[in-house]
C-alpha cells in the first residue's frame, strides 16, 4: 500500500520505528543525547545542577517527542521568573543548537514551540471554575479536559509516549476515589477494591509506594530494640539488612548527630535555668548555636523564638 511522503515524513522518529516493526524489519537504533551543563549556569536556582532528560535522535536526524525530552525542555522552563520566558526559551534554542545537528536540533524546536503553547493554554484549564472540585466526579472532569487539550498539541503517539506514566497515576488516582466515594459499597468492600489496585500496579511502582512505609517500620523496630536494651550495633544490622551497610552507616551517622544536638540542647536549657535576664539569654543563644540553628529552639523553648 502506498503512503503520502508527507505523512511518513511526519510520523517523525517514533513512526519510523513503529512501522520498522510492523514490517519485520530490525528498528533503527536510537542515539541518546543528553546536555552537559555549560560553565556558566543560566539561572541561579541550577548552579551545581546538571540537565534533565535528553534527547533521542534518529538516523535521519528526526526526534522523539518524549518524555526526557520534556524533561529536559522542563529544566529550563523552572526558571521563569528569575528569567523571562523569552530569555528561557532562547536558552533552550542556544543549547539544542550546541548539542545537536542542524536538522535535529530544528526538529526539537518544533516540539518546544508545542510544548510551550500546551503550558499557556494548560493555565486556563487550571483557572476553569467549572472544573473545581475534590471528588471524583471533579478529578474526572479535570482529566477530560487535559486530555482533549493534549490532544491539540500532540499525537496520540507523543501523549502516550511524554504522558504516559502521569496518565496512569491519575487513572488510579480516580479509581481509588470513586471506590472511596462509592456509599453503595461498605468498608469491607472498599479495602478489598483498594487492595485490589495495589495488586494491580507495576512492581515498581509498588516498590516506590512501600519505600517509605518501610522506613516507618524499620524505625518504629529501631526504637523497640532500643526499648528492649539492645544495643547500637543491633540497629545497624537491622537497617543493614533492610536498606544495606552503606544506608545504615548513614542513618547511624545521623543518630549520633542527633544525639549530639539533644545534649547540646539539654546543657542549654540547665543553664538557662539560671538566667533571668532576656540579654543573657540571647548571649547565651549566641554562644552555643549558630542563626539557623536557633530557628529551631522553639520547640524545646516552649514558643518561637526572634
Amino acid at each position: 500500500m502506498n503512503r503520502s511522503p508527507t505523512i511518513v515524513l511526519a510520523l517523525g522518529a517514533a513512526g519510523t520505528l513503529w512501522l520498522a516493526m510492523l514490517a519485520g524489519r530490525p528498528a533503527p537504533a536510537l542515539q541518546t543525547v543528553t546536555v552537559t551543563p555549560p560553565a556558566k549556569a543560566f539561572a541561579p536556582s541550577l548552579q551545581g545542577t546538571r540537565p534533565d532528560g535528553a534527547v533521542h535522535v534518529a538516523p535521519d536526524d528526526s526526534i522523539v517527542a518524549d518524555a526526557q525530552l520534556i524533561e529536559l525542555f522542563d529544566y529550563y522552563l523552572s526558571t521563569v521568573g528569575e528569567k523571562s520566558p523569552a530569555a528561557v526559551r532562547a536558552e533552550i534554542e542556544r543549547e539544542l543548537d550546541r548539542t545537536l545537528r542542524p536538522a535535529a536540533a530544528a526538529a526539537a524546536k518544533r516540539v518546544l514551540t508545542r510544548y510551550s503553547a500546551y503550558r499557556l493554554a494548560l493555565a486556563g484549564v487550571g483557572a476553569d471554575r467549572r472544573l473545581a472540585g475534590q471528588d471524583a466526579a471533579a478529578l474526572k472532569r479535570r482529566l477530560d479536559a487535559l486530555r482533549g487539550l493534549r490532544a491539540q498539541y500532540f499525537s496520540q503517539r507523543e501523549i502516550a509516549a511524554i504522558f504516559g506514566r502521569e496518565d496512569a497515576a491519575n487513572a488510579e488516582a480516580l479509581a481509588r476515589m470513586e471506590i472511596r466515594d462509592d456509599r453503595t459499597l461498605d468498608a469491607q468492600e472498599k479495602r478489598a477494591r483498594l487492595a485490589a489496585l495495589d495488586a494491580g500496579l507495576p512492581a515498581d511502582v509498588r516498590a516506590a509506594r512501600e519505600e517509605p512505609l518501610k522506613i516507618v517500620r524499620v524505625q518504629e523496630e529501631a526504637e523497640r530494640l532500643r526499648a528492649g536494651g539492645a544495643g547500637e550495633e543491633d540497629v545497624f544490622r537491622l537497617r543493614a539488612d533492610a536498606f544495606g551497610v552503606d544506608a545504615a552507616q548513614r542513618l547511624a551517622e545521623v543518630d549520633r548527630e542527633e544525639a549530639a544536638w539533644r545534649r547540646r540542647i539539654d546543657a542549654y536549657l540547665v543553664q538557662r535555668l539560671g538566667l533571668n535576664d532576656e540579654a543573657a539569654v540571647t548571649a547565651l543563644r549566641n554562644r552555643m548555636f549558630s542563626e539557623d540553628e536557633q530557628r529551631r529552639l522553639g520547640a524545646y523553648e516552649g514558643g518561637p523564638q526572634p
